[in-house]
């Protein structure tokens, strides 16, 4: 497995990701052993990062992993633990939450961070993401958390999560930030337009990609005329380079030169493997620009 930093100051992490939202109450519903067998076949694979949030499975994936990768003797330094938090959602693990909405306070961010290293069983998180961002941040809360999280050894890295360029602007002025986890595939092209991947060139920062295939829109019937048309197009480049959907979704993100980090959505351990037998396949320039014009529909200028 390729690991690289995310930013200069950054520790490795593996340029595959493991995203775990949807390993159990909220998707698969693994049990221990199923989370523990998962997590085993991920570090075979050399995938080594896995990706979390305070809120998955209703505030209980992060304590199932933890449980399960201690219940399968696997080594807490082999892995890298990246979380995220922030929203404050309505659900009966959180009565006293009367409305959907986010805090980045100093001690919301703080407080949730004790509750994750106790959730997965580890005195430090590698990576802290600040889950969304809102219209209501107070962006030197935020670095004083950060830097009081770091300088107690709890949190190695920091980062965000869907925040458009000026908002990481805003925090990277007051605090080095060294990922933004953005959604980002072939059918997901905003970042590419937008000035987010741009900006983190500018930065010198890795951004990771959320939902990195583009959902349900690529793999299940679709009645929309525009999306039936788009998916038949990118199936036609599919079809002439005899990739599968997912293989031509992955190849198209890792052949930027922002060097994106995709973050997979499965539980499934075989497509994980498929997923790293990427990283040594190439495509080309002209190759990258099929896939896009499929996409958008329309020759580039």
């Amino acid at each position: 497995m390729i690991k690289a930093k995310l930013a200069d100051s950054s520790q490795e992490y593996s340029r595959i990701i493991a995203g775990v939202m949807r390993w159990g109450k909220w998707g698969a519903k693994l049990n221990t052993k199923e989370i523990g067998d998962l997590i085993t076949s991920c570090l075979d694979y050399g995938v080594t990062s896995f990706d979390h949030a305070d809120i998955y499975g209703d505030h209980t994936t992060e304590e199932d992993f933890g449980a399960a990768y201690l219940d399968a003797g696997v080594s807490r330094s082999d892995m890298q633990l990246i979380t995220k938090c922030g929203i404050k959602m309505l659900s009966p693990s959180c009565p006293d939450n009367k409305i959907k909405s986010y805090d980045t306070s100093k001690k919301y961010i703080i407080a949730s961070v004790e509750k994750s290293l106790r959730n997965l069983r580890t005195d430090y998180i590698d990576l802290l993401l600040i889950h969304r961002p809102g219209p209501l941040m107070r962006v030197e809360e935020i670095a004083e958390a950060f830097t009081e999280l770091r300088k107690e050894g709890k949190v190695v890295d920091f980062g965000v999560s869907n925040f458009t360029a000026s908002q990481f602007d805003l925090l990277h002025s007051q605090i080095p930030l060294v990922t933004n986890q953005i959604e980002l595939s072939m059918v997901q092209l905003q970042a590419f337009e937008d000035g987010t991947l741009d900006n983190a060139l500018k930065h010198g920062v890795s951004p990771q990609a959320w939902s990195p295939l583009g959902g349900a829109e690529l793999f299940k019937p679709q009645s929309k005329y525009d999306v039936v048309m788009r998916n038949s197009r990118l199936n036609e480049v599919r079809s002439d380079y005899n990739w599968t959907l997912s293989q031509m979704a992955l190849l198209f993100l890792l052949h930027h030169p922002a060097h994106v980090s995709p973050v997979l959505g499965t539980s499934k351990s075989e497509r994980i493997k498929s997923a790293v037998e990427c990283l040594s396949q190439h495509i080309t320039d002209e190759q990258w620009y099929e896939i896009w014009t499929a996409s958008k529909g329309v020759k580039v200028p």
